[in-house]
């Protein structure tokens, strides 16, 4: 499952709505709703997600959180290393690698580390 299904998963099940319910008022399949939440298919595009933010009537930051977490959310990602130091090759290569074996806390601390980063100014 990807963050932003587990979003949708979550909006959903707060209102009672079923995937169905929910796929028929998008005008999407509910197969195709199903495998978005599930990371089968790719992110979503800006039109369903507007959609998707008008059907729960979501605004302001929490509209900026859905959008942010259909960015992260495609299931197949790719990393272009191409000129950066040889450590972030090496690095996007192991993660690509391991991933699949980290614990959830290891998961929840190398998120801890780049929101540490991300947050930090540069100077």
């Amino acid at each position: 499952m990807t963050p932003f299904g587990d979003r949708m998963r979550k909006l959903r099940a707060e209102r009672g709505i079923t995937l169905k319910q929910m796929a028929e008022s998008l005008g999407v399949s509910s197969a195709y709703l199903s495998a978005l939440e599930h990371g089968k298919r790719g992110r979503p595009g800006w039109h369903l997600i507007q959609r998707i933010l008008a059907y729960f009537n979501i605004i302001w930051d929490e509209a900026d959180e859905v959008v942010r977490l259909a960015r992260i959310s495609h299931p197949r990602i790719s990393i272009d290393t191409s000129g950066l130091n040889p450590k972030a090759t090496e690095l996007a290569n192991r993660l690509g690698d391991e991933i699949g074996k980290l614990d959830a806390a290891t998961l929840d601390e190398l998120l801890v580390i780049l929101s540490r980063k991300r947050q930090k100014p540069r100077g």
